[in-house]
């Protein structure tokens, strides 16, 4: 059994024990009424000529006598008028109310409430339309404001909350908007919370459930993502360029200030390079036609090799 078959089950109660108590006292006042009528009018002899007005009368005024009787469950409050005017605000539990002089104006429900608000079609600040969902959780605090000072709580919140949303889209732009939910929902609340105050409703919470943007819009903002991402990944990749650059330079400032030392990088260099696989090394001086035929012909023995193996 769920939780909402178990408050309707609470609520049946409570009026089925209001409704034996009504019902208990209905009968007795009745039955009073119409021994103390037959006994005042048999002793004038005139009971059944006023029999039938007699009995529309007893039965009027014990269903009026029934009605004083009221029990509240913990989360009703009923707010009292006497002679048309505010009297009082009855809580939880069992009183009467007299008949004829006071009347009930409501009975109001102090529960936590949900109601589901949507801002379709509203343009942002940078003039982008979509359509914001939010869920407003709210409960009345003063049930004489909610009932006397206004005539319908319920549509009222869900008005001035639905304004509120739209003020609120068309000051901030999709950016702002999609990125700073938890801000704008807490901006939201105090603004409904402000206006509510006028009706009797204190606003608990307000969330922003949904937001549906074009899906052209989606594309959009996907392919202006990518972009900056790529421009970002060229930009690290610069700088580091740069930061590697000043590293070069400031080695070459060093090396060059000792004598050999630019020699020497230059042989470690070339270690480096040999203990590559598939690498040969030839060192000659410059200009000598010797080395420069040697060399020659070393590549070409390398490259012959290098076929004989792709053959294979």
């Amino acid at each position: 059994m769920n939780s909402y078959n178990i408050k309707v089950m609470n609520y049946k109660n409570t009026n089925s024990v209001q409704f034996f108590i009504r019902t208990v006292v209905w009968v007795i006042s009745f039955l009073l009424l119409t021994i103390i009528s037959k006994t005042l009018f048999e002793t004038f002899n005139s009971f059944w000529l006023f029999g039938f007005p007699l009995t529309v009368l007893n039965f009027f005024i014990s269903s009026a006598l029934a009605k004083m009787f009221f029990i509240l469950p913990e989360w009703e409050n009923l707010v009292l008028l006497q002679l048309g005017k505010f009297h009082s605000v009855k809580e939880a539990g069992f009183f009467i109310i007299p008949p004829f002089i006071c009347s009930v104006a409501a009975i109001v429900d102090k529960r936590i409430e949900t109601h589901q608000v949507e801002a379709t079609n509203t343009l942002t600040k940078d003039n982008v339309p979509i359509k914001v969902t939010a869920a407003v959780e709210f409960r009345v605090e003063d049930p004489k404001k909610a009932i006397i000072d206004v005539l319908n709580y319920r549509e009222s919140v869900i008005w001035l909350a639905t304004e509120a949303l739209k003020n609120t889209i068309g000051s901030l732009d999709l950016r702002g908007l999609l990125s700073e939910r938890e801000h704008i929902a807490t901006s939201l609340k105090e603004q409904i919370d402000n206006g509510a105050v006028a009706y009797g409703v204190d606003v608990r919470a307000v969330r922003i459930t949904d937001i549906d943007t074009p899906q052209t819009l989606i594309e959009e903002l996907a392919v202006i993502a990518r972009s900056k991402r790529a421009a970002k990944a060229k930009q690290i990749q610069a700088e580091a360029e740069v930061l590697v650059a000043q590293k070069i330079s400031e080695a070459t400032e060093i090396l060059s200030k000792q004598e050999g030392s630019l020699k020497l990088r230059e042989l470690q260099m070339l270690s480096d390079v040999s203990k590559e696989e598939s690498s040969m090394i030839i060192i000659y001086p410059y200009g000598e036609k010797g080395g420069q035929s040697i060399a020659s012909a070393a590549a070409g023995s390398r490259k012959n090799a290098i076929k004989k193996e792709d053959n294979k």
